[in-house]
């Protein structure tokens, strides 16, 4: 069902690659919130509520929600964490605003690398009694994706390379001065080295806005949220078919429906490829290719810069990997898309975008959000 009250995208800043020790991580905060609010021209004074989005486990301290506030402007203001994964930041800011009680809200994540090993922080996340053994860890679960859609799919190595060299293209041209720093990640059969990118420490910030918010401060270029779904899939792997992805598929369905429009219509779309395969399976789910098209799409350009509809223009997580942001940035860039505000990677006249978000193991979590450059009438 449509909302009744459409908020608005009018603000955001995306940290892929913070260096050096010189911030802590609530200075990191601090920085991305001020850069967000910098971008929507107003400042925390005008923040109604905050919700903010992080893995204690990877942050290294319990509740690290309540050492944000002090950072993110939350005293004496209203502040929620969703440490499920970072784009349920964004769902859960944009139905506030929805529900009229806010007129703006302050999205922040951020995703460091400073736990002495990410996979096993991951490991501790899993079920305990089968999974927690493996060890399992995410990019353990994305490499037991990909060995079942290969086995679905005949040539889909083919496709996943297709896919990295897609990326790794338009990562060189978004961020050239973070490319380089693009090391490759670790590999998990048939999960090559190549086809992931280790992980780096980052944030990222959305503000959202009322309409009326939007029409009092003549804010020029908002992103309007046109519709958004979300999904969850069983956390037990052994009851899930990983060479599909029905969590997604059914985020979509909600997302189109809630836009008034289908994938024919969109522009431009951001997809979390923590592997090249769980690309692949969103562009099924997302309904911008069946799985019989992808080589053609792929081997056409359409998908390309310049495509039909480009995915990926900011080289997705092969560019850049805060591991627990990159869901919520995919967001922010499409944002950016329909702002005109995407540097180097915008695509002219792109008017709708579409941003999908997956996140823990073997993308049990699917969210898929449509900004619009206008607002649904």
């Amino acid at each position: 069902m449509p909302l009744k009250i459409q908020p608005a995208v009018i603000g955001c800043v995306i940290r892929p690659v913070i260096t050096g020790r010189d911030r802590s991580l609530e200075e990191i905060m601090y920085d991305t919130a001020q850069l967000a609010l910098a971008d929507a021209g107003i400042t925390i004074d005008d923040i109604d509520g905050i919700v903010v989005a992080s893995n204690d486990q990877f942050d290294g301290r319990a509740i690290s929600v309540m050492m944000a506030s002090s950072a993110l402007g939350g005293v004496d203001r209203d502040i929620l964490s969703t440490p499920s994964a970072s784009e349920h930041a964004f769902v859960l800011g944009a139905l506030r605003v929805a529900s009229g009680q806010y007129r703006t809200q302050l999205i922040v994540s951020w995703s460091p690398t400073e736990a002495s090993s990410l996979s096993e922080a991951q490991r501790l996340g899993a079920d305990p009694y089968y999974h927690r053994a493996l060890p399992l860890d995410e990019l353990s679960s994305h490499a037991l994706q990909a060995a079942a859609l290969e086995h679905a799919v005949p040539g889909a190595r083919a496709m996943a390379q297709a896919v990295v060299a897609k990326n790794r293209r338009h990562g060189e041209a978004a961020y050239p001065g973070l490319a380089g720093q693009g090391a490759r990640g670790n590999a998990r059969w048939p999960i090559a080295a190549d086809m992931t990118t280790a992980p780096v420490t980052g944030a990222v910030g959305i503000i959202l806005a009322s309409p009326e918010f939007v029409r009092e401060r003549g804010v020029a270029a908002p992103a309007w949220l046109r519709g958004m779904g979300w999904a969850t899939e069983a956390a037990f792997l052994g009851d899930r078919d990983l060479a599909t992805a029905p969590a997604l598929a059914e985020a979509a369905r909600q997302a189109y429906a809630d836009a008034g429009v289908t994938a024919a219509d969109i522009d431009v779309a951001e997809i979390v490829d923590a592997s090249p395969y769980a690309e692949l399976l969103a562009y099924e789910a997302l309904s911008l290719a069946p799985r019989s098209e992808w080589a053609a799409r792929l081997a056409d350009g359409s998908f390309g810069a310049g495509g039909r509809l480009p995915v990926n223009l900011s080289g997705g997580v092969l560019t850049y990997n805060p591991v627990f942001c990159t869901g919520l940035i995919r967001i922010a860039e499409i944002a950016n898309q329909v702002r005109g505000r995407a540097g180097t990677h915008q695509k002219p006249g792109a008017k709708l975008g579409i941003a999908q978000a997956g996140s823990g193991f073997a993308m049990q979590y699917q969210a898929a959000v449509i900004l619009g450059k206008e607002a649904r009438a």
